[in-house]
């Protein structure tokens, strides 16, 4: 399988996808959409966009191709860069670099890369085997109605008559007169449960007030208070500081970071090597904003790592 293969499978899991040396791939969602011009119904999926600026490693592509093709980290990050390489070649001659499933990328006058998305591909796994659908006009025929059936009145009127307006007259005040007879019950029995409930609501105020004033202590001779500095070791963005073979090797090396103030880990991976983590990240802008700074100021072969751990 190539590279860029690899990617599109990866776009599936992740938003954002680095090719080291090239640019990252990025996913937006899109909500379900109607095109009223055309009266087609979208299902949700995801927009794909290109950043030329996100160019340095962050582990997941070579971490995976590594995984998909059973060989070392190392050489799956070679074969990574010697892939984008063979890009920026193509690009220069002028010619158009194919991402399978994804779409194309060329290079304009003014050495600008322009990526266009492939129509029709949708990475939001929760939309697999919707496609779009379109919708049918229905146009409704809207039938008149007579003019004569329209002057009939549908509505018999009764007779007026002097005692019948009377005697509703007298109906609507009785009606009056209970309503508010009702309602003002109705208010004097809020009051008496109101009242109630505060009674209530002090006496457990007074009781909970005695029961403090009871249990009131002091000591003489506190405590000083004790600060605990708990690293943060959760997430899936972890920072390598080095894998190795022995393990004797791997606990020298958290020895060395536990001096400089680290609280190390020891991961080890399915090729049996030792890894040690200087830390681990929940959010990956983080991580890589961490991962910046140990390689300016410490290890400059420090790299990430983007795997789920217990």
């Amino acid at each position: 399988m190539t590279i860029s293969t690899y990617i599109s499978d990866l776009l599936y899991r992740y938003e954002c996808v680095i090719l080291p040396g090239f640019g990252a791939f990025l996913t937006q969602n899109l909500s379900a959409r109607i095109d009223n011009d055309t009266n087609t119904f979208y299902p949700p999926s995801k927009i794909i966009s290109f950043n030329r600026q996100l160019q340095t490693n962050d582990g997941l592509l070579a971490n995976y191709v590594a995984s998909a093709e059973n060989i070392s980290y190392e050489v799956a990050l070679r074969q990574v860069r010697d892939y984008a390489s063979t890009l920026l070649k193509r690009l220069e001659k002028g010619e158009v670099v194919t991402f399978k499933n994804i779409g194309e990328i060329s290079k304009n006058t003014e050495g600008t890369l322009l990526f266009s998305p492939k129509e029709n591909q949708n990475f939001n796994t929760s939309s697999f085997g919707l496609s779009p659908v379109i919708s049918h006009l229905i146009e409704r025929e809207i039938q008149e109605t007579p003019a004569a059936e329209k002057q009939k009145d549908p509505i018999k009127r009764l007779p007026s008559h002097p005692e019948r307006r009377s005697y509703l007259k007298y109906a609507a005040a009785a009606a009056i007169a209970v309503l508010a007879i009702g309602f003002g019950g109705v208010k004097f029995y809020e009051n008496q449960q109101e009242q109630q409930n505060l009674a209530e609501r002090q006496k457990a105020t007074d009781l909970i007030e005695n029961r403090i004033q009871e249990a009131t202590f002091v000591i003489k001779n506190p405590l000083p208070p004790i600060s605990l500095k708990i690293s943060r070791q959760s997430g899936n963005y972890h920072l390598v500081a080095g894998a190795f073979r022995e393990e004797e090797n791997a606990g020298k090396k958290m020895d060395e970071l536990r001096e400089n103030g680290y609280s190390p880990r020891m991961l080890t991976s399915r090729y049996g090597l030792h890894q040690v983590l200087y830390q681990s990240f929940e959010s990956q802008t983080e991580a890589l904003l961490e991962l910046r700074k140990i390689r300016n100021n410490e290890n400059e072969h420090a790299w990430l790592l983007v795997q789920e751990i217990d």
